[in-house]
Order: C-alpha cells, then structure tokens, then sequence
C-alpha cells in the first residue's frame, strides 16, 4: 500500500473516532477545526439543524490585514478570538470541541484557548 494512502486511511479513522462521540445541539453547538500548512478553519455547526451557525478563517477579509502568515500560532488565536466574538453575537455560551483528526496540540490548542479567553465554555 502507498504510504500517503495509508495515511490517509489512519487520518480518516481517526476523524471517525473523535467525532462518534460528538453531537452540536442547538444549546452546545460543535465547533469543528481544519487546518492546513498556509491557513485555518474554524466553524461552529449545530448537527441537529444540519447548520453551520457561525464560521472563521484565516482567509476572512477582516482578519487578512493584521495575519502576517496564516498557519501559525499567532493566526489561529486571532481566529479564535474573531470566532468566539461572532459566537458571542449569536448568543452561544458552550461548544463542544471537535478537533478531528488533529491532535489536541499547537494550533488546534491555541484555538480552544482563545475561545475560552472569550468567555465561551468549550
């Protein structure tokens, strides 16, 4: 089996895994994480609903000015932070975090913290 194959298969296992356990309500919606080497995602999504409620990035217009390089430390507290404030706006104050196939370390981290600096139970 080709090595990128078998990665592929061990990330998507691993997606399964974490996500099995989650579930977005409308009351604690699940905040979803991707990242690549250039950017990072974020959005908070209610599975029951099959809506995605709010949404970030490193690619946002009103993050682009003041993100130097988008797939660091740095640009994903600033997503974190323009997340939870949108999330605050539309009156969420719980998440349950779904870190996907990623280990809960480095960017992904930062961006829990940064929500929870926000005041947002995560």
């Amino acid at each position: 089996m080709d090595h990128n194959r078998f990665l592929d298969k061990q990330r998507t296992r691993r997606r399964h895994r974490v996500r099995k356990r989650l579930k977005g309500t409308p009351a604690r919606p699940r905040l979803s994480v991707k990242r690549t080497h250039k950017n990072v995602y974020c959005q908070i999504i209610d599975d029951e609903g099959g809506k995605t409620v709010v949404s970030a990035s490193t690619l946002d217009k009103d993050l682009r000015g003041e993100i130097k390089n988008g797939g660091n430390k740095d640009a994903a507290a600033a997503v974190g932070k323009a997340l939870a404030a949108k999330a605050a706006a539309a009156g969420i104050k719980a998440l349950c975090f779904d870190r996907g196939q990623y280990k809960y370390h480095g960017r992904v981290a930062v961006i829990a913290d940064a929500v929870r600096e926000a005041g947002i139970a995560v």
